[in-house]
């Protein structure tokens, strides 16, 4: 599969794959394989394979952010989600799904943020983990916390320079099972891998020498 930006056009919708994105879910190739056939000679996606309504769903659920699409019947076109969410995935990424804004980023609605210190696409994950072996749990214990009067809107995450991921917004930080953890409007995400209270920073970042540049 290609790494640069592609498109794939079909009759009623276009949908978009950005390799670098790419964490390797899975969730295309499972839920459309008729679309989705990785491994082949030539053009990988067959948008006509599928209903509309179909290819959007399993676009919506690449945590990513690497499938995107682009409807051509009038139909409406992905929006900021009700409640924002910052999942912990076991052993890998933060997967994010609000109206995110990440400095010096377009825009977008999901996104995966590398949290072991190996990714060589960050913010972003790149799947270095696995080979980087990196280890930490996605079920955390529950904090006590409140709820947010609102759950949604502008979701803003600044990376600080060879530190964490700095986050302002109405925020939910859940398990990767779904739990929620803590319900937050800021704080500090770690990056570097190195952190003892994941996923949150602790500045374990200075000792261990982490460059993010």
């Amino acid at each position: 599969m290609a790494k640069e930006p592609q498109e794939y056009s079909g009759k009623d919708i276009t949908i978009r794959f950005d390799g670098k994105a790419c964490i390797h879910s899975r969730n295309c190739v499972l839920g459309l394989p008729d679309v989705f056939q990785a491994n082949v000679p030539g053009e990988w996606i067959k948008p006509d394979n599928a209903s509309v309504e179909d290819l959007i769903a399993v676009a919506r659920s690449c945590p990513s952010g690497a499938i995107t699409y682009e409807r051509h019947d009038g139909g409406a076109e992905e929006s900021a989600p009700d409640v924002n969410v910052i999942r912990v995935l076991e052993n890998g990424p933060l997967a994010v799904t609000a109206d995110l804004h990440i400095e010096g980023h377009e825009p977008r609605t999901r996104a995966t943020l590398c949290r072991c210190g190996a990714s060589k696409n960050k913010p972003y994950c790149d799947g270095s983990h696995t080979e980087a072996g990196f280890t930490a749990t996605g079920e955390l214990p529950t904090e006590d916390s409140e709820p947010l009067e609102v759950r949604n809107g502008r979701l803003e995450i600044t990376p600080f320079p060879n530190g964490p991921l700095g986050f302002s917004g109405n925020v939910e930080i859940c398990a990767g099972t779904g739990r929620t953890l803590n319900r937050t409007t800021k704080g500090a995400l770690c990056r570097c891998g190195e952190s003892k209270n994941k996923p949150y920073c602790d500045g374990s970042h200075n000792a261990a020498g982490f460059v993010a540049e």
